[in-house]
């Protein structure tokens, strides 16, 4: 079994940052596809971040690119998303995600493991 472990969220104000870290045990996966999506309540989950932890490539949303980045510790068992610049609209439950393809993707169906989210809260 895979186990996700999100931490870092909380209440900010707009233009602040926030770090958020996602921390797997349990089982190793073959892969090292992880990300980040988002949840508002009635809206459809939303894709952030991702992250190939062997080759180091990512993947961000258009709405996040150019102020959040995803990034590994060397160990790569922690993924990180240092999130600046913050806004109102990012106000979310922020989950980690983590997936046994090889390829990045953008959609929730990737994605097998799932961590049991963390909020942030943006205030304007």
């Amino acid at each position: 079994q895979v186990h996700l472990v999100e931490s870092g969220g909380g209440l900010v104000q707009a233009g602040g940052s926030l770090r958020l870290s996602c921390v797997q045990s349990g089982r190793t996966l073959d892969s090292g596809i992880m990300g980040w999506f988002r949840v508002v309540p009635g809206k459809e989950r939303e894709f952030v971040a991702a992250v190939n932890r062997p080759f180091g490539g990512t993947a961000y949303s258009d709405s996040v690119k150019g102020r959040f980045t995803i990034s590994t510790d060397n160990a790569k068992s922690t993924v990180i998303l240092q999130m600046s610049s913050l806004k109102p609209e990012d106000t979310a439950a922020y989950y980690c995600a983590a997936a046994s393809g090889w390829q990045l993707s953008t959609s929730p169906d990737y994605y097998a493991y799932w961590g049991q989210g963390t909020q942030v809260t943006v205030s304007s």
